[in-house]
């Protein structure tokens, strides 16, 4: 009877814990799947205007475009610069031959090979004067960049070239030793050949889409939604865990957070800034803000006779306290900067003779030129259309008015207000820049030879030389020596107001994994999942 009882129980025993094993089999495949189909939702400040990587212009298109495609180059979850499609690359001893050596059987997302022809397409696409690529020179630093983008020599004579369908050897018009990070943005990107000569500019559309990336547009509902799904031919596919990306374009901050709230998105990269406190308070885990690599501040147009004269420019820059502006009108450790290039930059320096508040020496400046309260400089500044920004250029303009300025403000959404100051119509207006982790990156905003990314026209002779030798300098030290010395002849001649490094304000929901704050704001979702 003992045996047979002891007998029984053990059955007993191993079919219930047959039935647990089951039902716990059961409930992981039923949380896999639906974390496999659950659509991560992301809210975006606006539309993007274009998808194709030679034609944007905008942050907010990055956000997307860097989900959607890989560089030979790209970057890790914290934003360091990694190996992307190239596994790895050599530089030779003088600096101008980058050889990189691709991955094997790379495939674009519609099964199609990719190699290095696919990058000396894209390297010529871009380049080529046809495109009118807006951040073609972002890679003027290739041999002959500059002078195929103007036209004066033909797409052929670029220097890039495919050693073999796994090498791709790029030549510099100079020593450029931050080109790797350069390559993370989309003007580094491949574009798919087949696909642009078989439905011209209409390749970008969802039911034409091609690209590299860990993800591929599946729908693109314009004003409502475009919905990314995982690209199975990506190089590193089995290690993207979130198969479906949702991007909504919400515009007002306001709108953003209520949608955040009521668990209509996961991500917003936007909430308004007096709902801080009240959010730490409530959801301290969900805010994920960090310091922006990047410079807001002001450019003249130096081409309007209003702000020809230096001292005027000097007189605005004066007026403009830029600690109240960080930390009564901001306040959510934005840092004041007076120069192009971020003072969170490692290794950043600061001319001691700029950045000071001084109304009264304002005041004496205008005075001098022939402005007083009863003949006033009549200005205009231009800005972007948020709450964010209106209460910042509604200070400065007080600030201006404390020293005798008659200002109006203008005004308009984003992709408006950067066309605007591409063609130059402006007087003053609200710029920005963001990205690298370099000083060069932000001090060549004041090249002349740049486009339309100097929106004021800033040309000047002793600036241009000095950056021209910093470019033509392989020594990394040297190079910042000659950067920094262009940096502060420029900031002499007022062609600019830098004002403050911009700090991200990020919700992300608890129920995601792998989101790390970077000075980029850049996350890719590969690198996210679901808890």
């Amino acid at each position: 009877m003992t045996n047979s009882f002891v007998g029984s129980r053990q059955t007993t025993n191993r079919f219930l814990s047959l039935v647990v094993t089951l039902i716990l089999a059961t409930l992981l495949f039923t949380q896999t799947a639906l974390g496999n189909d659950r659509i991560l939702r992301i809210g975006n400040s606006e539309e993007p205007t274009t998808l194709d990587p030679h034609r944007y212009f905008t942050n907010l298109e990055e956000h997307v475009l860097k989900d959607l495609f890989t560089g030979l180059t790209t970057m890790s979850a914290n934003g360091e610069v990694v190996p992307g499609v190239a596994e790895r690359w050599a530089t030779s001893n003088d600096g101008l031959v980058w050889t990189f050596t691709l991955r094997e059987g790379l495939r674009w997302s519609d099964g199609t090979p990719l190699n290095s022809d696919d990058f000396v397409f894209a390297f010529r696409r871009l380049q080529d004067p046809n495109t009118a690529a807006p951040l073609a020179f972002f890679l003027y630093s290739i041999k002959n960049a500059a002078a195929v983008n103007s036209g004066d020599l033909p797409v052929e004579q670029l220097g890039v070239h495919s050693k073999d369908p796994r090498t791709l050897v790029i030549e510099l018009e100079r020593p450029f030793p931050f080109f790797a990070e350069r390559l993370l943005y989309p003007t580094g990107y491949p574009v798919p050949q087949h696909a642009i000569q078989e439905f011209g500019e209409d390749w970008v559309k969802a039911e034409n889409w091609v690209s590299n990336g860990p993800y591929v547009l599946n729908k693109w509902h314009i004003q409502e939604y475009l919905e990314l799904t995982k690209n199975h031919h990506f190089y590193d596919a089995e290690n993207v865990a979130i198969a479906r990306i949702r991007h909504y374009p919400i515009a007002e901050a306001a709108s953003a957070l209520n949608r955040y709230l009521a668990d209509e998105v996961d991500i917003v990269r936007q909430y308004p800034r007096n709902a801080y406190r009240a959010l730490l308070d409530d959801r301290p885990a969900e805010i994920r803000n960090s310091s922006l690599q990047s410079i807001m501040y002001l450019v003249f147009n130096l081409s309007n006779d209003k702000i020809s004269d230096i001292r005027i420019r000097r007189a605005l820059a004066l007026a403009i306290d830029r600690e109240i502006l960080v930390d009564r009108v901001l306040g959510m450790a934005e840092q004041p900067s007076s120069t192009m290039s971020p003072p969170i930059l490692k290794g950043h320096r600061q001319p001691n003779d700029w950045g000071l508040f001084r109304p009264d020496e304002a005041r004496r400046l205008l005075r001098e030129v022939g402005f007083d309260e009863d003949n006033p400089l009549k200005l205009t500044l231009r800005y972007i259309s948020t709450n964010d920004y209106k209460s910042v250029f509604v200070a400065i303009a007080s600030m201006w008015r404390e020293v005798g300025v008659d200002v109006s403000l203008h005004h308009s959404e984003l992709g408006t207000h950067f066309s605007e100051l591409q063609v130059g119509k402006f007087e003053v207006a609200q710029a920005g820049w963001f990205g690298e982790n370099n000083p060069e990156h932000y001090i060549q905003l004041l090249w002349s030879k740049i486009g339309p990314s100097n929106y004021g026209g800033y040309a000047s002779a002793s600036f241009d030389d000095l950056l021209e030798k910093a470019k033509d300098t392989s020594d990394l030290s040297s190079r910042l020596d000659l950067l920094y010395a262009a940096e502060s002849v420029a900031l002499r001649d007022y062609p600019v107001i830098p004002l403050y490094v911009v700090s991200t304000r990020n919700l992300v929901s608890t129920a995601i994994d792998g989101w790390m704050e970077n000075g980029r704001n850049l996350h890719p979702i590969r690198f996210m999942n679901w808890k």
